[in-house]
């Protein structure tokens, strides 16, 4: 069987063929399914969350023929109280409970804040020790031009200095990765499959352009730059000086690009022959977006090095910002550090940064349709927005894997999450598909019977192979 699924998919990258035939036991061409599991899984006292009815859940998970859960293995939960001090409690006791039932895990690894964007329902910050020296250093929190400190997550401008108790921040993720990898070490490639990297908010490369708490931010607006602390600023004055540009480039981000809840043509910046499309522009945008490309790629190498030939995968969450993209800036795209307009690619470069490290790129909002989003105005567009990143996933030959950014649990969100789970780009269905898709997430909702049902259907027809047309 595993020989005919390898002669139906020739075409496909081989990190991609592999993902699937490893992961799926029974090597048809369909695509595996994992559910995700509650924030708060593992609870503030490092035990797991009403235990029992945890453990109820993942076998119906299993009955229903689901592949394996996600769950967030927060950095502020295990190394919380000090440096180098991990609990791992609830996390041993919660991925043996997913091996007794079968089940196979995708530990993410969360080292962003829990709270603050879409669908927080918990409050999980980041360890006590690493917030003292925030509260220090506020420059060591993502920052706008309003002097608005973020703490969702450390700013990628400290990414290698030595400002945690000694530590640079990408030393404490690439310990607290080999610290996971040595206490797992009997139930890597086995049980826990995969390694998500948390790169920034919401455990997505990017910047926290968008941020939802105390209202800063509501959809459909554009964002805001995040490249205003003084690491930030002092890489953004040493690339005008490099590229040899007018110094007052270097002095600052761009001033007239708005404010987080204005639109596109609201801004001087982002407007349809605005700045983003200057020599101005593209100086900026090019630091801002590479500067985000450079810090996953640090993560990732020690990622690489520290799980490499441990049986599991790397992935990488990237997010769906499909509000604007039918505009010519994508403006809430390039406040993000997707450097994507009408004109330029944004996604291949990151494709092909994972590439590097054999990685996979999972994207969010696979269960959109453009004429869904609302306001209509706003210029959305999901669909066309996962077909450019599949493309991109395409060229750089890298596996792809999706998630749905919201709840849903009708047959309509079902269709279009196989749809588009089979990558039928120019006709190519059977020889390219997703590698894996993360079901957002287990809740009561979910096990009610009308939605349980219309799940296990769905579970079935991914499993299966059968796009929504069959």
């Amino acid at each position: 069987m595993a020989g005919r699924a390898f002669a139906t998919e020739v075409e496909a990258p081989a990190r991609e063929r592999e993902y699937r035939e490893g992961v799926a036991k029974d090597k048809r061409t369909g695509v595996p399914v994992y559910v995700m599991m509650p924030l708060d899984s593992v609870a503030m006292d490092n035990t797991v969350n009403q235990s029992k009815a945890m453990s109820a859940s993942l076998q119906k998970l299993k009955s229903a023929g689901v592949e394996g859960v996600m769950m967030d293995v927060w950095w502020g939960l295990v190394e919380r109280d000090a440096p180098r001090a991990y609990n791992w409690g609830g996390y041993t006791e919660l991925i043996e409970m997913a091996k007794r039932h079968g089940l196979k895990v995708q530990a993410v690894m969360s080292f962003h804040q829990c709270g603050g964007n879409v669908g927080d329902s918990v409050t999980i910050p980041l360890p006590k020790w690493a917030v003292e020296e925030i509260d220090k250093d506020p420059d060591l929190a993502y920052t706008d031009q309003w002097g608005r400190r973020n703490y969702e997550y450390l700013s990628l401008g400290c990414d290698t200095l030595p400002v945690l108790k000694g530590r640079s921040p990408v030393q404490c993720y690439a310990d607290f990765m080999h610290a996971f990898r040595d206490n797992f070490k009997h139930v890597l490639g086995d049980t826990i499959v995969e390694i998500q990297v948390g790169m920034g908010p919401a455990g997505e490369l990017r910047y926290p352009s968008y941020p939802e708490q105390n209202g800063t931010w509501k959809f459909p607006g554009i964002g805001a730059f995040q490249c205003y602390d003084k690491n930030m600023l002092g890489s953004l004055k040493a690339a005008a000086a490099e590229a040899s540009v007018k110094p007052e480039w270097g002095s600052t981000g761009p001033t007239d690009a708005g404010q987080y809840n204005d639109w596109p043509e609201d801004t001087r910046f982002f407007r349809r022959e605005g700045g983003w499309n200057s020599t101005y522009g593209e100086f900026f945008l090019s630091w801002y977006s590479q500067m985000l490309i450079d810090h996953g790629e640090r993560i990732l190498a020690s990622a690489k090095s520290i799980f490499e030939n441990k049986g599991v995968k790397i992935s990488v969450k990237v997010a769906g910002i499909h509000w604007h993209y039918g505009t010519r800036s994508h403006a809430p795209e390039l406040t993000a550090g997707y450097y994507n307009t009408r004109f330029r690619d944004g996604y291949l470069p990151i494709a092909q940064m994972l590439a590097r490290y054999d990685a996979i790129l999972n994207f969010t909002c696979i269960e959109m349709r453009d004429h869904e989003q609302q306001p209509e105005n706003a210029r959305c567009a999901p669909e066309k927005l996962v077909r450019q990143v599949a493309l991109a996933t395409l060229k750089a030959q890298v596996p792809l894997a999706g998630e749905n950014a919201l709840p849903r649990y009708d047959e309509l969100a079902y269709e279009q999450i196989l749809r588009a789970s089979s990558l039928n780009i120019d006709g190519n269905a059977d020889k390219r598909k997703m590698c894996a898709f993360t079901y957002l997430r287990m809740n009561p909702q979910l096990f009610q019977e009308d939605n349980w049902g219309r799940f296990v259907a769905f579970v079935k027809k991914m499993k299966e192979g059968k796009g929504a047309h069959k």
